[in-house]
């Protein structure tokens, strides 16, 4: 089983940038769909966006043309970009290893712990 380590997160405030790497160990992340998820207090975990093996990617409608996934299996890590940040982006990141199937992606049991972002002034 992969095991991911996020990291990059902190204080931002609103309209700042922030990038999250996702560090991989265990196995290679270029035999999985790479996603990221986040969770706010009180909420479920929603999805973020993923990023196909193929490179081929997708968002939610509240972060798409702000943040971007990218992955360089060479260093066996993920990254999500996030631009034009907002309170409501606060929330801890984690990143999942799955599967990319029948067009959507289906996550597995191995997950990060997380990292906090908080966009604030």
């Amino acid at each position: 089983q992969v095991q991911l380590v996020e990291s990059g997160g902190g204080l931002v405030q609103p309209g700042g940038s922030l990038r999250l790497s996702c560090a991989a160990s265990g196995n290679q992340i270029s035999v999985y769909a790479m996603a990221w998820y986040r969770q706010c207090p009180g909420k479920q975990r929603e999805l973020v966006g993923y990023i196909t093996k193929g490179g081929s990617t997708s968002y939610a409608d509240s972060v798409r043309g702000r943040f971007t996934i990218s992955r360089d299996n060479a260093v066996n890590t993920v990254y999500l970009q996030m631009n034009s940040l907002k309170a409501e982006d606060t929330a801890v990141y984690y990143c999942n290893a799955g599967y990319y199937l029948f067009s959507r992606y289906s996550s597995s049991d191995s997950w990060g712990r997380g990292t906090q972002v908080t966009v604030s002034s």
